[in-house]
């Protein structure tokens, strides 16, 4: 019952920083970035360490570093484009937040992932 529990926790944290991603791009200027990276990382390395298991840790890894590449490449091919819209901005914002949200996640599996080989 408390492994369920905990799952349910991890997968809320997951869906809550997702929103939080959303709303920041929306309404950038609600929150200072320092802000915006303590809440999105917080998040982020609950949805790591609660919602990660051995079994799913490989898949976890390569998808979140494919995104992370992507993403950082999107961004720049977003604020490179010579169009002033507030669009691209907004996704170029919501990416960039995504971002925030993953990496610390990403970091904290990695971390137990060098835990797991160095076990061994």
């Amino acid at each position: 019952m408390a492994k369920e529990t905990m799952e349910s926790f991890g997968a809320w944290a997951f869906y809550l920083g997702l929103i939080v991603a959303l709303v920041l791009a929306v309404m950038p200027t609600v929150l200072s970035a320092g802000w915006t990276i303590l809440i999105l990382g917080f998040l982020g390395i609950i949805v790591g360490l609660l919602n990660i298991g051995d079994k799913e840790l490989q898949l976890y890894m390569i998808a979140n570093i494919a995104f992370l590449v992507a993403a950082n490449g999107f961004t720049g091919v977003l604020t490179a484009l010579p169009v002033g819209t507030g669009g691209i901005t907004f996704l170029a914002s919501f990416v960039h937040n995504i971002i925030l949200f993953v990496a610390p996640g990403v970091a904290v599996v990695a971390l137990k992932a060098l835990y797991e080989v160095a076990k061994e």
